[in-house]
């Protein structure tokens, strides 16, 4: 009988890309050891993240909210209260805080993440949809998780992917059993948060802890958040980008 035909999916017809990462490229390797996120890798830095939110967040923003930093290991909630971002970047620096994390709301709903880097950039902002929320806040666990990053391929997917790899403390605590996922399918990154259950020597099943919810980047800019005068890296232009269902970006 003839082989069997591999079916054709989108992910294996999608357009090649010319900015697909290659690891061992000595290009590759020399962006790696220079960009914003060397001294992290270099573990010169320990991941410390501010999580805040859009003006007077509602319920539901301020539950995602404390249960984000539930799994972010050194994750602090602040709530701004009407200051300006520009100026809570210059104080998070000051405090050695790493990361900002903001997220915005729409109809009392969390529909947005902006993602900073410091002191130094990038600024990346995301679309964010299918929140799902745990339904009760365990206490903040002090394990340090597993993160495993899929799909993550061209130039720009390697930026992003380094970008959510450098929120985490090095050497995940596997005492633990936690793994935080990202994982970028035609573009949507789709973030789930589960705990290994060990049921005998030799069967493993997995329990979701939540929250989850799926990103789709809007654009990436050089430095920290500037609405007026940032560079852009990379900004989603729908018309001119998405031609073609095969064409993706990360």
């Amino acid at each position: 009988a003839p082989p069997k035909a591999v079916p054709k999916t989108i992910e294996n017809q999608r357009v090649y890309d010319e900015t697909t990462v290659d690891p061992n490229d000595e290009e590759v390797a020399f962006d790696e050891a220079t960009d914003e996120f060397a001294p992290y890798f270099n573990r010169q830095t320990v991941p410390k993240i501010l999580i805040t939110t859009s003006d007077r967040p509602r319920g539901r923003t301020v539950r995602f909210c404390e249960q984000l930093s539930t799994v972010i290991p050194n994750s602090h909630v602040y709530y701004r209260r009407g200051l300006a971002l520009k100026r809570i970047i210059p104080q998070c620096i000051a405090r050695d805080f790493t990361d900002l994390i903001v997220i915005n709301e729409d109809r009392k709903i969390p529909n947005g993440l902006v993602l900073s880097h410091l002191p130094e950039g990038p600024t990346a902002h995301f679309r964010m949809s299918s929140v799902r929320l745990r339904k009760e806040i365990k206490r903040k666990g002090k394990n340090v998780p597993e993160v495993i990053l899929n799909n993550f391929t061209t130039r720009l997917g390697h930026s992003v992917g380094r970008m959510f790899a450098s929120l985490f403390p090095h050497d995940p605590q596997f005492i633990g059993r936690q793994v935080a996922t990202f994982h970028n399918q035609r573009d949507y990154i789709f973030f789930r948060f589960h705990r290994y259950i060990f049921k005998s020597e030799k069967k493993v099943g997995i329990q979701e802890l939540g929250p989850r919810f799926t990103l789709k980047l809007r654009s990436l800019q050089k430095g920290t958040f500037d609405s007026k005068f940032g560079e852009y890296e990379w900004i989603h232009k729908r018309r001119e980008m998405d031609t073609s269902r095969r064409k993706f970006h990360l």
